[in-house]
């Protein structure tokens, strides 16, 4: 009888405060996704029992979340499955905090070195085609471009896997998933050539899109297999504004660092810009994605602070920009420019501005009233949209005048999703302003259409290249 409610879906107002509820328990140092999910279980087993005792949604939360916080044998028992972990310095006190924090202090030296250790493998990984051959040079052989993905994201995947841990099932799922997408993209007949040579090629396009598709299973292995549920997908879209933060910061000292190594040996006459470009970079590259995933994990707190500042920062920003472009195509009368090129820029500015929209929505408390930020983020969206259907007349403009081709379809079928997302989402903010709903449909909409993205880059990183000849 109790999983009757635990299994069916709950009401809109109740799921919305279970998700503030475990997002602000995520905000905690101390308590990882994937912990949060183990207490949301609990929570949603108290609240099934509550309502089976005739209590009302919002009646059975409240005394749920009472119980959460005050019966010590719930946060004693979590806090004995996992010993490592600064939850039980939270719940625990006298002498056993002392032994705690060394524990805790010892668990997070061992993830620090089970990075290192991934980071040094991957570093190692990525020059192993030099063994056969296959030297590192992007601009000599399409090899490394194609399969960069699989030097670094199994890695992260490797090192959630020891952190969470993962079951042996979804183990087995995701190597066979990076075993299976390594196997096919290596056999398509790909022609040999330099990478810019026919952008219309159909590995550049798999190129771009083998990523997308992927980083979904390194989302697979952040939640620890238990995908269920929009919160746990948020937390991964938060990771991943994160991650980008971090990894942008390690690649800009990164930069300066070698620079500075090249000058100080030219200084003596030696030239080190092979080894800069066949070993450093690829290797420092590979090794910097597991460190960055760690730093995320280790600094949470931290980045917490500076990630929804950032958001605040470039919303605004980028609201601006496309609202002056807007303002000026009207005042000028000039549409897109159906170059190529121009084409490019205008997706990837969409796609930004698609990624930042919804690093925000995972970054806000969904029970906090409307405010100023989400009227500038509907005029983001807004003016984003309109700007997407430009770009699709655009390109239709395009194939009409010189017909299809690999990159025309995957622009036209790239700007057909972000609309409909777009639209989606406008609605949907409008809905929450006037008060009509809560925030919580609009994470719904965001994290299903996670599945859309990458459906669609799956189909044209595997799929296009057989229908379009490998050309």
């Amino acid at each position: 009888m109790e999983r009757k409610h635990h299994d069916s879906p709950l009401t809109d107002s109740l799921e919305a405060q279970v998700d503030a509820w475990r997002t602000h328990l995520g905000r905690s140092q101390a308590i990882t996704g994937v912990d949060a999910a183990e207490l949301e279980d609990h929570l949603r087993e108290q609240i099934a029992s509550l309502r089976d005792q005739g209590l009302s949604g919002d009646e059975a939360f409240l005394v749920a979340v009472k119980r959460m916080g005050a019966i010590d044998a719930v946060t004693g028992e979590f806090a004995r499955e996992h010993s490592e972990r600064l939850w039980k310095q939270l719940v625990l006190s006298g002498d056993g905090w002392d032994r705690d924090a060394e524990a805790e202090a010892a668990a997070g030296s061992r993830r620090m070195w089970v990075a290192l250790a991934l980071a040094a493998t991957a570093a190692a990984a990525i020059q192993v085609p030099a063994l056969f051959g296959i030297e590192f040079d992007p601009d000599q052989n399409l090899f490394y471009p194609l399969n960069i993905s699989f030097f670094t994201l199994p890695f992260i995947a490797a090192y959630f896997a020891w952190e969470r841990p993962l079951a042996v099932p979804v183990r087995l799922w995701l190597a066979a998933a990076f075993g299976l997408a390594a196997l096919a993209v290596n056999v398509f007949p790909f022609p040999s050539g330099v990478p810019g040579e026919d952008p219309g090629r159909t590995h550049a396009l798999t190129m771009l899109h083998l990523p997308m598709v992927l980083w979904l299973a390194v989302g697979v292995a952040y939640v620890g297999g238990r995908w269920r549920g929009s919160e746990r997908r948020m937390d991964f879209i938060r990771f991943t504004g994160e991650f980008v933060i971090y990894l942008v910061l390690i690649a800009l000292g990164g930069g300066v660092l070698v620079g500075l190594t090249a000058v100080l040996f030219q200084a003596i006459g030696i030239d080190v810009e092979p080894l800069i470009g066949s070993w450093i970079l690829p290797c420092g590259f590979a090794g910097a994605t597991v460190v960055a995933t760690w730093l995320v994990e280790a600094k949470q707190s931290v980045i917490e602070n500076i990630a929804p500042v950032l958001a605040r920062i470039f919303i605004p920003l980028f609201a601006l920009v496309l609202l002056a472009f807007v303002v000026t195509m009207a005042a000028t009368g000039r549409g897109i420019d159906v170059e190529r090129e121009v084409l490019i820029a205008v997706d990837l500015l969409l796609v930004v501005v698609f990624g930042l929209l919804l690093y925000s929505i995972s970054a806000r408390d969904p029970l906090a009233p409307p405010g100023f930020l989400d009227w500038i983020q509907l005029t983001l969206v807004g003016t984003a949209l309109l700007v997407d259907v430009l770009a699709l007349w655009a390109i239709g403009a395009r194939i009409s005048d010189f017909g299809f081709t690999p990159n025309r379809l995957a622009a036209l079928g790239m700007n057909a999703v972000l609309m409909v997302n777009l639209a989606g989402s406008a609605v949907l903010y409008l809905r929450f302003l006037r008060g009509d709903q809560g925030f919580s449909p609009l994470w719904s909409w965001q994290m299903t259409y996670l599945y859309v993205i990458a459906g669609w880059a799956a189909v044209v990183a595997f799929l296009f290249p057989p229908l379009f000849g490998f050309g």
